[in-house]
């Protein structure tokens, strides 16, 4: 009968909408699945490759102290045979822990004579120079690292500015 065939023929349309519904449903979880996969492959990769930065920002302490040391001796007492043999096993060990830190990914932010990028340095003073541009790294109170390809620590510096004219201020009356 037509009427069975209408049916039949709505009933047929009804399944293929359900079936199209449910493949584009399996694609997007085979998608979502997909994308999954790959986050967690980033993350394996990520905490294998920066699993350790929380260490190697903690070792950088002992370090600033080792370059402090050796940069407070007297020039006086670096020629000083006594010392001699001191500095040169201080140098061999500050030497030693920069081999080691590079060898794990992780660099000294070379900063003097740079400009001032506020993505690697902290500007703690700005000095009057004017020698070199503006925003110019002229000195560098403690040095920034990076592992890898992120910011371990900032360097923390002073950025040159050009200097304040003292000139005739005086206000015409």
């Amino acid at each position: 009968t037509p009427e069975n065939n209408d049916n039949d023929i709505d009933e047929i349309e009804k399944l293929s909408e359900e079936l199209e519904k449910l493949k584009e449903e399996k694609l997007r979880l085979l998608a979502e699945m997909e994308n999954l996969r790959k986050r967690s492959e980033k993350e394996k990769l990520d905490s294998i490759r920066y699993g350790s930065i929380n260490l190697a920002r903690d070792i950088l302490s002992p370090g600033d102290n080792l370059t402090r040391a050796l940069e407070a001796i007297p020039e006086d007492e670096k020629t000083s045979e006594k010392f001699k043999n001191l500095i040169d096993g201080l140098n061999m060990v500050q030497k030693e822990f920069s081999t080691i830190l590079s060898k794990h990914g992780v660099n000294k932010i070379e900063a003097i004579n740079t400009k001032f990028d506020h993505n690697l340095h902290q500007a703690m003073v700005e000095l009057e120079d004017d020698t070199v541009d503006e925003g110019t790294v002229v000195q560098e109170m403690q040095s920034g690292y990076t592992m890898i390809d992120r910011l371990l620590r900032p360097s923390m510096v002073a950025v040159s500015k050009k200097p304040v004219k003292k000139g005739n201020s005086k206000k015409n009356d």
